[in-house]
């Protein structure tokens, strides 16, 4: 009779045991997507951290990066970012400081769990110390180079720790603007 009694409790236990790992599973399902607003000045905060960008591009020009200005668009989930830029080429001793006002729309992407600036486009690209007819003769190399640095850059990179919430684990799934900000939608990874 007592082995009976032990085996019924046996059996609960682990019926108790499957049922609190089914409701543990469920979790995701229960918390569903959530949405997370990240401010114009987090956002501007994000980027300060990760300037000045430097890079060798065609194997000719160092290009510098710096100082970059987040600006929230009119258009669905477009941005613009003006950065101060120096480029100077390996040949020679003068080197050209400018500005470059870049605009593109955003996208999530999950790999890196950030958001990126892509399809960028160059708005404008001066350099102070050039006349306008220089400048102008310029244009086309300098929008070439600024493409080439300024392409897929990160806007906003969350944390691991960033995307898990009651234990479970979210991923990146949309992205939209608003006035002052950005808002980010996240699902639970399946």
């Amino acid at each position: 009779m007592n082995g009976i009694h032990l085996f019924s409790s046996r059996r609960k236990r682990l019926g108790l045991a499957a049922l609190a790992a089914t409701l543990l599973a469920s979790c995701s399902t229960l918390i569903g997507p959530r949405q997370v607003e990240l401010p114009l000045e987090r956002l501007q905060q994000g980027l300060d951290k990760r300037f000045p960008l430097r890079q060798r591009v065609l194997a000719i020009f160092d290009v510098e990066l710096s100082r970059p200005r987040l600006d929230i668009l009119d258009c669905a989930d477009c941005i613009s970012l003006e950065l101060d830029t120096a480029v100077s080429p390996l040949l020679g001793r003068q080197s050209w400081q400018g500005n470059m006002l870049v605009s593109g729309r955003l996208q999530v992407d999950r790999a890196h769990n950030a958001v990126m600036l892509r399809d960028a486009r160059i708005d404008r690209f001066m350099f102070r110390q050039l006349d306008n007819d220089y400048q102008y003769k310029l244009a086309p190399a300098g929008k070439l180079l600024a493409e080439l640095v300024a392409r897929d850059i990160p806007v906003y990179r969350f944390r691991p720790e960033d995307l898990r919430y009651g234990g479970v684990q979210f991923e990146l799934t949309g992205i939209s603007t608003k006035p002052g900000g950005l808002v980010v939608t996240l699902a639970p990874a399946p």
